[in-house]
């Protein structure tokens, strides 16, 4: 297949563009290759994906209308993996206008590309921020998701109400995916983990924010991709069960789908941050500080449903997971 993959040089983007090629797809990469968080990490890791002869690279921003318009009448992609965003939770409430251009309009871009070129599948990210104050769990996609704490997670719900009128509107198959707490080698420097690790090779305390009483189902990058790449060849369809008296927001009468990528075993913060100081051999120096806006208090998926459809679930372990993120941050970092 020829797959449009945006957002390539970023965390999940680079990892699933790896594994694309691997399974001798061709893959248009997508990225703005913008400063949200150090650009050297971005280029590190297009480097190693650059020289693939099935790859190329295109920077571009999703809010450039006419640049997209042009990449897809190029393209002819038989298939799209939306996975450029502006992300992070607590700086949508500092620059809310990014996320804006980044993560609506932007994400019309694509939606529009995919219908005037008739794209078989589009993938999406979503986020578990959609669920906000749900604290019904395991959360599941058949919850309403309507209270977002920030507009990040607001933004998120709103791609999949756009995707769901394009479904409907157009017969575009599309697929959210609501990620939670993704973690791994050549993860963002601004996630916890990341945040965590520099801070202990530097000699200086984290932050742990509500003071630890905190719970995340951390999944790990490669759960995360083995899920996508399943999903590239097994599009939405319709739910013929779908009953609008009693709707279920994660299917619809239109070929669109939901999915919780998630590791379904939700993990204590500080259970976390004790698997970080095992695998770096240090103990953390901390600074307990209250919640901060924006923030969950827990996060836990059902992937039921993921697993009925392409039969995989992730279930990579934090204790491996965190191990293999500290090894390749002593390499990359040579510490």
């Amino acid at each position: 297949m020829k797959i449009l993959v945006t957002g390539a040089a970023g965390f999940i983007g680079f990892h699933l563009t790896k594994a694309l090629l691997l399974q001798g797809h061709v893959v248009v990469g997508l990225d703005n290759m913008n400063d949200y968080y150090d650009v050297r990490l971005k280029q590190a890791r297009l480097a190693l994906i650059e020289s693939d002869n099935q790859f190329q690279f295109i920077k571009a921003d999703l809010s450039d209308r006419a640049m997209i318009e042009q990449i897809f009448e190029e393209g002819q992609f038989d298939a799209v993996i939306n996975l450029a965003a502006q992300a992070g939770v607590r700086y949508s409430i500092e620059n809310p206008h990014s996320y804006i251009d980044s993560n609506v309009t932007g994400f019309l871009h694509i939606l529009e590309g995919c219908r005037h070129h008739k794209v078989g599948h589009l993938i999406y990210a979503s986020s578990s921020s959609v669920y906000g104050l749900d604290e019904a769990m395991p959360f599941q996609e058949s919850q309403s998701a309507d209270h977002p704490l920030a507009l990040y997670g607001a933004t998120k719900k709103a791609n999949e109400m756009m995707a769901h009128s394009y479904s409907h509107l157009y017969g575009l198959p599309t697929t959210g995916l609501r990620f939670f707490t993704v973690y791994g080698p050549w993860g963002r420097p601004d996630m916890a983990l990341f945040l965590f690790t520099k801070a202990i090779f530097d000699g200086k305390p984290i932050n742990v924010f509500n003071h630890g009483k905190m719970v995340r189902d951390f999944t790990y990058i490669d759960d995360i991709v083995e899920g996508i790449v399943r999903l590239v060849d097994k599009p939405a369809v319709s739910n013929d069960d779908f009953n609008p008296l009693s709707p279920d927001s994660g299917s619809s009468p239109a070929p669109y789908r939901l999915f919780n990528i998630g590791n379904s075993q939700p993990v204590a913060l500080m259970d976390y941050i004790s698997a970080l100081e095992k695998a770096i051999g240090r103990e953390a120096k901390k600074n307990f500080l209250p919640m901060q806006a924006g923030d969950a208090k827990a996060t836990n998926a059902d992937t039921t449903r993921l697993e009925e459809w392409v039969g995989f679930a992730p279930s990579t372990s934090v204790e491996d997971g965190v191990e293999r993120f500290v090894a390749w941050y002593r390499e990359f970092y040579n510490v």
